[in-house]
């Protein structure tokens, strides 16, 4: 059985390999909320797009003191083996964005993804719940959303437990 990981990372640019992550945070979705991971990373390149670093309440200079990426994927890898039961499933309210990220630097520093090629898009798991393309699941946050991406991924992992309560079919420790 997989156990669920909501994601958010931050980076200085919409793309991978052309720009760099420079945060990440996990948590596992249980009822406590309590295992969380948050790494920084240092740039990969000079590329970035300052208002996209400014969002996370960043700079570029602070950024350029961050640990080196490969360091912080090792600490997420090692941390996902003590904390995760069977296969991590990465979730996410913008999948296309996080898993793109995660996976590239999971292939990129340690060779390999541990969460496979898969994911799930909580805004479109809550859509489909209430069968309706309009509908969005944010007001479902307890946690505040702001851009710090441990913040960010716990009021996911609220939405997540409100929508199990709503009816979500979904296995929860």
């Amino acid at each position: 059985m997989a156990q669920y990981v909501v994601i958010d990372c931050e980076a200085n640019g919409p793309a991978p390999g052309l720009y760099s992550m420079i945060s990440l945070g996990a948590v596992i979705l249980d009822t406590t909320l309590k295992r969380t991971f948050y790494g920084e990373f240092k740039p990969i390149n000079n590329n970035y797009i300052p208002d996209a670093v400014a969002v996370s309440g960043f700079t570029h200079e602070d950024t350029l003191k961050f640990p080196n990426p490969q360091v912080t994927m090792e600490k997420f890898d090692a941390w996902l083996k003590n904390n995760v039961k069977g296969k991590p499933h990465l979730m996410s309210d913008n999948n296309g964005f996080d898993w793109m990220f995660t996976n590239y630097y999971f292939w990129k520093f340690l060779g390999r993804n541990p969460f496979g090629h898969s994911s799930t898009n909580i805004g479109s798991l809550f859509k489909g719940m209430e069968m309706d393309m309009f509908k969005n699941f944010k007001h479902l946050r307890k946690t505040k959303h702001d851009h710090h991406p441990i913040n960010d991924a716990k009021g996911n992992c609220e939405a997540l437990l409100a929508m199990k309560k709503m009816g979500l079919r979904i296995s929860i420790k």
